[in-house]
């Protein structure tokens, strides 16, 4: 798949394999797509879930706190989670009907809802340096996703649910949403979004 001129890593000199190695990664990042085109009655296997999952861990994680958690939701689970959640806003005093309704239906335009969290820190802190580590994770389980040709689509999560959710996944209290994510089979080609070049400053002696 070709890449954006603007965003493509230039060759390096040196080792071939390292190069070769580096331009498949790169290949590999340039051709994730965010997209909910996808077959939501075709079934993603628990396994591969789980190794997805298991992928994510491998981000690197301050002070090890290794703050990750995870909750897959599939049938009728998907839209308890969206009931749930819609109630939360309710609660907290949302009263858009049609975003509402939109929360209550909305998780089954996928096979499978990957809710991701992260654990609260002994400080403030720590707390937001676990997140960075969660989101450091979720781009390893999407890079991992789009390897297995899986689409993923991340979305965020909403914070007044956050303790309903916790509570449902059988998390730490505390714990924040920091992505939900929609995984399925695609069923079409998502166009690569323009993305401009990297502002880079280079700083010598």
């Amino acid at each position: 798949m070709g890449h954006d001129p603007a965003v493509s890593v230039l060759s390096v000199n040196g080792d071939g394999p390292r190069d070769a190695a580096l331009a498949a990664f790169e290949a590999l990042a340039a051709s994730r797509r965010t997209s909910l085109r996808v077959d939501r009655d075709r079934e993603v296997p628990s396994e591969l879930i789980d190794r997805l999952c298991a992928v994510a861990q491998w981000a690197p994680n301050h002070h090890k706190t290794w703050p990750l958690r995870f909750a897959a939701f599939t049938g009728e689970g998907r839209y308890r989670l969206g009931r749930a959640i819609a109630d939360a806003l309710a609660a907290s005093g949302v009263d858009d009907t049609a975003k509402l309704e939109k929360f209550r239906v909305k998780y089954g335009r996928s096979p499978v809802v990957l809710v991701v969290g992260s654990a609260p820190g002994d400080s403030p802190k720590r707390t937001a340096e676990n997140r960075d580590g969660a989101a450091a994770g979720v781009q390893n389980l999407l890079l991992a996703a789009t390897a297995a040709g899986l689409a993923s689509f991340w979305s965020s999560g909403a914070e007044p649910a956050d303790a309903v959710v916790s509570e449902m996944c059988h998390w730490e209290q505390g714990t924040t949403m920091v992505a939900v994510i929609y995984l399925g089979w695609p069923v079409a080609e998502v166009p690569a979004p323009e993305r401009p070049a990297p502002r880079i400053v280079h700083v010598g002696a």
